[in-house]
């Protein structure tokens, strides 16, 4: 696998062009995938730099990450220079690309009503002896950006703090919030708790140019909804 190639030292670089300052002044967008390969593997070794290093590999297979993605560690430790910490470094990296690319493929739903939002988040507060409750964070075009579990708690309440519900969705950038919460009672009626917390939360988010579309309450078997009942 291994060629000759003339060595130079990222050090000789004028700090500018050397891989770490560069991501650093310029932003990720700037390097070449040899340069980003580099600052995993960060040194190279006698007469060849980390980059020359990089520059191999991904030569040796046509700059396909898919194809350097199925090497094993054993595989890259075959290349002069490469240690394991390095080869783990590399592999490792290549396995959270895949895994990000797995994830994005999965398109999360859009929420046009109650049961959506049911479909969506009630199989996670069926069967559970304790409340928890849960927000579904929602952007502009009414599509899941997230679900998040506030609180967990006792047999008939849990507490929820209402500023983590808009740091929350603050930091997602959602345009609008539902509220969901399961009775382990299988009483499905809000109660007074139930109706002044929601209204807390709604007047929270106004606050943020947000707006609270739904509060379910779920059991086993079904759920109640606050926007199908016009309490909300």
């Amino acid at each position: 696998m291994s060629k000759d190639r003339k060595y130079l030292s990222i050090k000789s670089w004028s700090e500018e062009d050397q891989p770490r300052e560069k991501l650093l002044s310029k932003g990720k967008k700037s390097l070449s995938t040899t340069e980003l390969m580099a600052i995993l593997v960060r040194t190279g070794t006698k007469g060849l730099s980390a980059i020359n290093l990089c520059q191999q590999i991904l030569d040796d297979y046509d700059h396909d990450l898919d194809k350097i993605g199925r090497l094993s560690v054993q595989d890259l430790m075959q290349y002069k220079g490469m240690g394991e910490a390095k080869a783990i470094a590399i592999v490792a990296a290549l396995e959270l690309g895949r895994r990000r690319q797995s994830t994005t493929k999965r398109e999360k739903p859009i929420i046009r009503s109650s049961k959506d939002a049911y479909d969506c988040v009630g199989h996670r507060l069926q069967d559970i002896p304790y409340e928890e409750f849960w927000i579904l964070l929602l952007n502009r075009s009414g599509r899941v950006i997230d679900e998040v579990k506030i609180s967990s708690g006792g047999i008939s309440a849990t507490v929820v703090d209402v500023r983590l519900i808009m740091k929350k969705a603050i930091h997602s950038l959602a345009e609008s919030i539902i509220l969901v919460h399961n009775h382990p009672s299988g009483n499905l009626s809000p109660s007074t708790q139930d109706k002044t917390l929601t209204e807390k939360i709604s007047e929270g988010a106004i606050l943020f140019n947000m707006k609270v579309l739904d509060h379910l309450i779920i059991t086993d078997n079904a759920y109640f909804s606050f926007a199908d009942e016009g309490l909300i």
